[in-house]
């Protein structure tokens, strides 16, 4: 991974610094996690929703999508390979056979505490050369960041 320095920016992102920051820092944090994930032979993304099953087990497939704010056909697709994976089960719930209710077996249990040490030293790469002020700076403007995309998403266009 190669750093860009400003004077590297690519000439249309001049106005962007901070969106192309982020999009580098995405990428990157998102490949190394990535490479993590398989050592435990998962696809990124799959450990959001196991981490959801972890925290509260048997959650509708509708709450779980919620939950982790994926696309439909993204969590659809890693639900159905971790069922394959013999990783949790999917079965119609007793009020409404349409509704699937999702649930952890041994196998993604077992999961809980790698994907806890994976995580947290994907937070001890991620932090190693900040301060803990810096961290909690970064988080707070991550948020604030985070909030004001959603936020813009929500708004109805001028004109």
């Amino acid at each position: 991974m190669s750093d860009t320095s400003a004077s590297e920016l690519p000439y249309a992102a001049r106005d962007g610094r901070l969106s192309y920051a982020i999009f580098q820092l995405a990428r990157a944090h998102r490949a190394h996690a990535a490479a993590m994930l398989r050592a435990l032979n998962l696809h990124p993304g799959q450990e959001l929703l196991l981490m959801q099953l972890f925290d509260r087990d048997g959650q509708t497939q509708g709450e779980l999508l919620e939950r982790v704010g994926l696309d439909h056909s993204t969590v659809s697709k890693s639900l159905r390979r971790m069922q394959e994976a013999g990783l949790l089960t999917r079965e119609p719930a007793p009020h409404d056979r349409r509704v699937m209710v999702v649930s952890l077996t041994d196998a993604g249990r077992a999961l809980q505490e790698p994907i806890a040490d994976m995580w947290r030293t994907l937070e001890q790469i991620s932090v190693r050369d900040l301060t803990p002020d810096q961290v909690d700076a970064f988080t707070e403007c991550a948020r604030t960041i985070e909030k004001s995309v959603r936020g813009h998403g929500r708004e109805t266009p001028a004109g």
